[in-house]
C-alpha cells in the first residue's frame, strides 16, 4: 500500500519526466543539425516512457492520473530553446538529469528498470554536447576528442607557474612583514625557511588530497560503468552511439563505431570511460604523489628567492636585495603567465611585479606598526 508521501513522490517524478520530454521536443524542433535533433527526440522518448512508468504506479495505487501538462518552468525553457536555440538550455537540462539520476538511485520502485542509468546517461550525453564546440563537428570527431582529453600540458604549465608564484608572493610578504618589525637577520631567516616549509608542505598535502580524491572518484565511476555494462550491454552500446551521433557522426556511422567498440568488453569499458566520463583509465588523473612532490618543489622554488639574501647579508641591504631578486622572479613568473594568456610580456611581467611588491609593502608596513607597538 503506497503512502501519501509515495503518491506525492510518484506525481513529482511524473511531472519532472513530462517537463523534460517537453523541453527536449522543443530542443529537437529548434536544432538545425538533423543528427543532433534526432538525439534530442530520442531523449524525449525516453522521458515520456519514464512518465508512463510513474503514471502506472499512480494507477496501481488507486490514485487519479490527470492529463500530462508541462509546468510553467518547462514551458519557459521550451520557449527559450525555440527562441534562442537549444544550446542555451543544455546546461539547465543537464543539471536536471544529474539530480534525477541521484534521486532515482534511492527509490526502490526503479530498481532493475534502468531508469537511474538512463538519467545518468542523459547527463553524460548532454555534457558531451555541451563540451563540443559548435554542437557538432566537421572532419575527424575522434581525433578532436582525443586531443581534448589529452590536452593536459596547459594545465601542467598553469600549475607550475601559479605554484611558484604562490611561494614567491606569500614568502616575500612574510619576510618583509618580519623585517618591518625590525627583528634581527637570524629571526628573519628562520621565519622565511619556516614559511617555505610550512607553505610547501601545505600545498603538497592539498594537492595530494585533491588528486587522490579525484582518482577515487574516477575509480568509483568506472566501477559503476562496468556494472552497467555487465547488466545492460545493449543499452550502453546505444548510449555510446548516441554520444558519437551528438558529436557529429551520422546515425549509421555512430552505430557502426559503437558496435565495433562494444565487441570486446574491456575495450567497451575503456571507451565508455573516456567518451562518457572523460576519464583515462590508465592515468585516472595522474599520480597523487607526483602531484604532491611537484607542488612542494614549485612552491619551495618560489619561496626560497626572498630568503636567499639573508644567508649572506643583513640589515637594510639584505631587505633591498631580497626585494630586487623577488621583483626579477616576479617578472619571470609574469612572463610565464603570458604563455597561458597571450598578453604582452611587459604587461604581464610588470603587473606581477606590481602586485607582489604591493603585498610586500603592505606586510612591511603592518610589521613596522607591530614592531613599534611592541618596542614601545
Amino acid at each position: 500500500m503506497s503512502s501519501t508521501e509515495d503518491l506525492a513522490r510518484f506525481r513529482r517524478n511524473r511531472q519532472d519526466e513530462v517537463d523534460s520530454a517537453t523541453v527536449y521536443e522543443a530542443m529537437a524542433t529548434a536544432e538545425s543539425q538533423p543528427q543532433l535533433a534526432s538525439v534530442y527526440r530520442r531523449l524525449a522518448e525516453t522521458e515520456r516512457y519514464h512518465a508512463t512508468f510513474w503514471a502506472a504506479k499512480l494507477r496501481e495505487a488507486g490514485a487519479d492520473v490527470p492529463a500530462a501538462r508541462p509546468s510553467w518552468r518547462a514551458r519557459v525553457l521550451a520557449w527559450t530553446a525555440r527562441r534562442f536555440g537549444p544550446e542555451v538550455v543544455v546546461s539547465t537540462m543537464r543539471a536536471g538529469e544529474a539530480t534525477g539520476g541521484s534521486d532515482y538511485a534511492t527509490q526502490p520502485e526503479v530498481e532493475g528498470t534502468g531508469m537511474a542509468a538512463d538519467e545518468r546517461s542523459h547527463d553524460r550525453l548532454l555534457a558531451a554536447i555541451e563540451q563540443t564546440p559548435g554542437r557538432g563537428v566537421e572532419g575527424s570527431v575522434l581525433a578532436r576528442l582525443e586531443g581534448r582529453h589529452r590536452a593536459t600540458s596547459g594545465n601542467a604549465l598553469r600549475a607550475a607557474v601559479l605554484g611558484a608564484n604562490d611561494g614567491l608572493v606569500s614568502n616575500l610578504s612574510l619576510v618583509m612583514g618580519v623585517a618591518g618589525a625590525a627583528l634581527d637577520t637570524t629571526a628573519i631567516l628562520i621565519t622565511g625557511l619556516a614559511g617555505l616549509l610550512a607553505g610547501a608542505g601545505s600545498m603538497a598535502m592539498g594537492e595530494w588530497l585533491s588528486v587522490q580524491s579525484s582518482r577515487e572518484l574516477y575509480q568509483r565511476q568506472i566501477a559503476i560503468e562496468a556494472s552497467e555494462l555487465a547488466a545492460a550491454p545493449d543499452e550502453e552500446r546505444d548510449e555510446l552511439a548516441l554520444i558519437y551521433e551528438a558529436k557529429g557522426l551520422s546515425r549509421a556511422q555512430a552505430e557502426q563505431l559503437a558496435d565495433q567498440l562494444s565487441a570486446d568488453e574491456t575495450t567497451a569499458l575503456d571507451t565508455l570511460a573516456r567518451e562518457e566520463l572523460g576519464i583515462d583509465p590508465e592515468e585516472l588523473g595522474g599520480s597523487a604523489w607526483e602531484a604532491a612532490g611537484a607542488s612542494f618543489v614549485l612552491f619551495a622554488l618560489g619561496a626560497i628567492v626572498p630568503v636567499v639574501p639573508f644567508f649572506a647579508l643583513s640589515g637594510l641591504l639584505a631587505v633591498v636585495v631580497s626585494l630586487v631578486l623577488s621583483a626579477v622572479a616576479l617578472f619571470v613568473v609574469g612572463a610565464g603567465i603570458t604563455l597561458l594568456t597571450g598578453r604582452s610580456l611587459l604587461f604581464s611581467g610588470g603587473r606581477q611585479v606590481a602586485i607582489g611588491l604591493a603585498a610586500a609593502a603592505l606586510t612591511y608596513g603592518v610589521g613596522s606598526l607591530i614592531g613599534v607597538s611592541i618596542v614601545g
